[in-house]
């Protein structure tokens, strides 16, 4: 039996049955998600194949691993097919508050770009995103992770839409977005996360962001919320002596 010292000397052969188990049990939680069975099964290879150890995980390449002819059920799986995502972004909550919740625990606001060259993605645009650190075409996601003691994960992410995107409704029709979608700003985008955060009783203490989210939309939320905050500010921020 070989020991694996990353595991807090559990065998090779504990995590792996560990590993199984857990994988099983997300399958599990996850399935109702999807209307069909073979959309479920799609969807627990795309799982399978991310979380593998292939050295790039491109959509011909996942297709292989999980014995398809081709990746056209995975494309389907991401941009065709029906289901609930805002199901899995609760799913995922909820298992982060019973595994890693803590009293103390901090709630981080960031963002994150992903490089585009085309223009049909929905909320490409030119924009800045510090992944270049410039103005580039891509989208911009704003992400909520959640840090305890215990460890971190991510519960909750929004896509950003410019008001290229929001003022066009061929646009955003031809891209599937939701007819109630209105335009919001990043700093509402990460109000909307908090508040989500804390109608669902994930216990977190502190909220931290760079200075994009050190608006008074957010301080007045989490001021409200008697939540601490370390939110950054611009260089010519004003600020007023309390006495």
């Amino acid at each position: 039996m070989e020991r694996n010292r990353m595991t807090g000397g559990a065998s090779v052969e504990e995590t792996l049955s560990l590993t199984v188990e857990g994988l099983r049990a997300v399958k599990e939680k996850i399935r109702p998600l999807f209307g069909q069975d073979r959309v479920a099964v799609s969807a627990e290879h795309y799982l399978e194949t991310l979380l593998g150890n292939l050295p790039r995980k491109t959509g011909w390449q996942r297709a292989e691993v999980a014995g398809d002819e081709g990746p056209w059920r995975q494309q389907a799986l991401l941009g065709r097919t029906q289901w609930d995502a805002d199901g899995l972004r609760d799913i995922v909550r909820d298992h982060v508050q019973s595994t890693l919740d803590d009293e103390d625990a901090v709630l981080v606001i960031d963002e994150t770009g992903f490089l585009k060259k085309g223009k049909a993605s929905c909320g490409v645009g030119r924009q800045y995103t510090g992944s270049a650190g410039k103005i580039t075409n891509c989208q911009v996601g704003v992400f909520a992770a959640y840090v305890s003691s215990r460890g971190h994960a991510f519960v909750d992410r929004a896509l950003y839409l410019p008001k290229a995107w929001t003022s066009d409704p061929v646009r955003l029709s031809a891209a599937s977005v939701p007819a109630d979608v209105t335009f919001a700003t990043k700093p509402s985008l990460a109000r909307q996360m908090i508040e989500r955060g804390l109608q669902a009783g994930l216990p977190f203490e502190w909220v931290a962001a760079d200075s994009v989210y050190g608006v008074g939309e957010i301080e007045m939320s989490l001021r409200h919320a008697a939540k601490g905050y370390v939110l950054g500010v611009a260089g010519s921020h004003w600020f007023n002596s309390w006495g």
